[in-house]
């Protein structure tokens, strides 16, 4: 089950989930790691050029992402019988609208930073990606505070959708978490 239905996700929608979710939380560890090397650190220019390139690559990943969800249906909550259980939703939907409104945000600070000097960003030797040059007067420290500021939210809304998912898993005891973890087979009425 390549694509999703209205009851469960297909295998792509997963695969970017957990890829996307593994990749940023790399992201943010080497990116922790990065501010405490020191310019003439011998690491300093791999780690830089490290996440750049990752940075870019998954800029792609998470557009991609989007348009699959854009071409597939969306997977109905399992349950708004309550006010509650409505609310939970919403919340739900709002998390997820932070968390690409967050990824985006993440992207364009980042290409801000890395070519406010005019260099272009160079991924992993594969393409570059062309320099807008600095738009605006001190652009890569005003960039650069954004991107820190919003990485750090960005965790803070991760941590909030997995206890959510894990709320879902143990306490409502759903399939709400299971849906995201494995492929099911799906029933002739979901086709």
């Amino acid at each position: 089950m390549f694509k999703n239905t209205r009851q469960r996700y297909g295998v792509i929608a997963i695969i970017f989930h957990w890829l996307s979710a593994f990749v940023v939380f790399g992201m943010f560890c080497l990116g922790i790691y990065m501010v405490e090397l020191s310019y003439y650190d011998p690491f300093y220019r791999d780690a830089l050029y490290i996440h750049k390139s990752v940075g870019i690559l998954l800029s792609i990943l998470i557009l991609l992402r989007l348009v699959w969800k854009w071409l597939n249906p969306a997977v109905k909550p399992l349950s708004a019988a309550t006010p509650l259980q409505r609310l939970q939703n919403i919340l739900a939907g709002c998390v997820h609208l932070v968390l690409y409104l967050g990824l985006v945000t993440l992207f364009l600070s980042g290409y801000l930073i890395s070519t406010s000097d005019g260099r272009s960003i160079e991924v992993f030797g594969w393409f570059s990606v062309a320099s807008a040059g600095e738009l605006f007067d001190r652009q890569s420290d005003i960039a650069g505070t954004i991107h820190l500021y919003v990485a750090w939210g960005l965790l803070a809304v991760v941590v909030i959708h997995i206890l959510g998912a894990l709320k879902h898993h143990f306490i409502n005891k759903d399939q709400t978490l299971a849906r995201m973890i494995k492929v099911m087979t799906p029933k002739k009425h979901e086709e």
